[in-house]
């Protein structure tokens, strides 16, 4: 596990340097400690994904190029999901059959999200179907910008992919804060 918190794609310590303890909810053993961030903190992840938005040229990606990072990320996932999910059970107090298929999910979220990504090369605009025929309605599916991610504690791996795949595949950065005690 890494204590840090991830900001601009390098690992680095809170602005503060203070962190706070992981513990087991099962057994309240203190099982890490992790980077407590800051406000100062969120203001440099805001100002590192919004460059990598505006000038490092995320959006700018085809579908096709984005959905290969997400296509990795369910790999990754993948390839760690016994420990990912053996991380949820001392993180989270899950029973093991469960957290492996949160982790499962997840994976599998990055890899729907990638397919969808590919989908928006040759449709950016979908037609919504709607009762009344005087109306009409499209989807504009385009980048808009940094998205903010708040993780609640209960599905911790699987609510930030559900979050972060979207964003991802739409062209947007994400800052993502999970919750305290996952």
């Amino acid at each position: 596990m890494r204590s840090e918190l991830y900001i601009d794609g390098k690992w680095t310590a809170a602005a503060n340097g203070r962190t706070f303890d992981v513990v087991n909810p099962a057994t309240e053993e203190v099982i890490h400690r992790i980077a407590a961030a800051t406000a100062e903190d969120v203001d440099v992840a805001v100002k590192a994904a919004r460059r990598a938005f505006d000038k490092d040229g995320w959006p700018k990606l085809s579908g096709a190029q984005r959905a290969k990072y997400l296509r990795a990320i369910a790999d990754g996932i993948r390839a760690r999901q016994s420990e990912i999910a053996r991380l949820e059970v001392i993180d989270n107090g899950k029973p093991f059959p469960e957290a492996d298929w949160d982790v499962a999910d997840a994976a599998g979220c990055f890899d729907f999200y990638a397919g969808l990504a590919e989908q928006l090369d040759n449709n950016p605009e979908e037609p919504i179907a709607l009762a009344d025929a005087r109306f009409t309605s499209k989807a504009v599916k385009e980048p808009i910008g940094v998205a903010g991610a708040i993780i609640p504690w209960n599905y911790p791996l699987l609510m930030a992919a559900w979050k972060v795949a979207p964003a991802l595949a739409a062209g947007c950065t994400v800052v993502l804060k999970p919750a305290e005690v996952t």
